[in-house]
């Protein structure tokens, strides 16, 4: 008896920070909204009763799109996007602060829905999961002419469950493999469920631009332009050999066997985090001498968040690790290695300002981050470490 089908879902949830805002502020579906403000943006209950939001035009500062709904999307507006040059483009959009509890929140009820389902899920993030569906009851059934009949109906469950436990849309792509399934479910958002089997990678797969493969960044995008390819199809028909010649044995080996639509990768189901970390980027610049009462508030607040994740998730950390952006945009990282592991926001803070002493701060700063690394877990029933340095 031949083995079952290998059926991979991707689910993504569509805009998930703003559409998780559009369940909170309801009177908003179907206006441009963008992600991305500071706690000064909160909207305000006016006197009537009714919301009065923050707009993107009277935004000043530096600070980026976090995400954005489908509405401002069409207006040429997209995460990562500085507020003021979206601002050019769509001033009357409303602007919202980002609220982290808020999306963890329906992220963990998403996955949960999901669970009931299809337990075995590789976590991605937030937003995003891998699901193995190939040993699902039914999914590998044929519904009358439709020899995906069982798994279609199967992710069409999924996706109501997942809007009955949310109120949110997700889009799935149910292919063989991860590296498909991730394409698969970018085809038809929002809301999309997109099936795709191997001999429709041609027809279906072919056509798009190299960069649509995860894994494909820029740089590599603009060296295969470069040489003439800019679709997946003109990759796969590109001689191997010459990838590897021009990538690297590993690289190279890897875009050929991508193009042709080919990752065995399994599902990751149980990883452990390698460390732990919170930053923020700062609306302005600002200087470690003049600004360096709120600097030290925010230092000593990204600490005792980093201690909180920590303590909540049962890790502690014997690296403690600094990040910090220039005004130039010169990244500068410092790490210290303490003699026992901890999980103690003061321990967290001191070895971090230990590592900011061997830092040359007379440039203004943009960004500033704390992590923790080489994480474990306590033995049972042992008090996390303080490990002072």
């Amino acid at each position: 008896m031949s083995p079952p089908r290998r059926l991979i879902a991707h689910l993504d949830m569509d805009a998930f920070y703003a559409s998780c805002e559009l369940l909170r502020y309801p009177e908003l579906r179907g206006q441009p909204v963008v992600i991305g403000g500071g706690r000064r943006h909160q909207p305000e209950r006016g006197p009537d009763g009714q919301w009065r939001f923050a707009r993107l035009g009277d935004y000043t500062g530096r600070g980026v799109i976090t995400t954005a709904t489908y509405e401002a999307r069409a207006r040429g507006l997209h995460s990562a996007m500085g507020m003021m040059k979206a601002a050019q483009r769509a001033p009357e959009a409303v602007l919202l602060p980002v609220d982290f509890e808020l999306y963890r929140a329906c992220s963990r009820r998403f996955k949960a829905a999901v669970a009931e389902l299809a337990p075995v899920i590789e976590d991605r993030g937030i937003d995003e999961i891998y699901i193995d569906l190939t040993q699902v009851p039914g999914a590998q059934e044929t519904v009358g002419h439709d020899p995906l009949g069982g798994v279609r109906a199967l992710a069409r469950e999924i996706k109501n469950n997942v809007r009955r436990a949310t109120g949110l849309t997700c889009s799935i792509g149910v292919t063989p493999n991860k590296l498909l399934s991730k394409i698969a479910s970018e085809l038809d958002k929002p809301d999309g469920l997109t099936l795709l089997m191997a001999d429709e990678l041609p027809d279906r797969i072919w056509p798009l631009p190299v960069r649509r493969i995860n894994g494909i960044g820029p740089k590599a995008g603009a060296r295969l332009q470069a040489m003439g390819i800019e679709t997946i199809g003109q990759l796969a028909a590109h001689p191997r050999a010459d990838l590897v010649a021009r990538f690297g044995r590993s690289y190279g080996a890897w875009l050929h066997e991508a193009a042709h639509g080919r990752d065995d990768r399994p599902l990751v189901t149980d990883s452990e985090p390698v460390s732990m970390s919170r930053e923020t980027t700062f609306e302005r610049d600002l200087h470690a001498v003049r600004d360096r009462t709120v600097l030290s508030r925010i230092f000593t607040q990204l600490c005792e968040q980093v201690a909180a994740d920590l303590a909540r998730k049962g890790y502690t950390g014997r690296t403690v690790g600094i990040k910090l952006r220039f005004d130039d945009f010169r990244t500068v990282t410092r790490d210290l290695t303490l003699p026992e592991p901890t999980c103690d926001a003061a321990a967290i803070r001191h070895a971090a300002g230990l590592c900011l002493k061997r830092v040359d701060l007379s440039r203004r700063l943009r960004l500033l981050g704390v992590r923790v690394a080489k994480l474990e877990r306590p033995p049972k029933g042992a008090p996390g470490r303080s490990g002072a340095a």
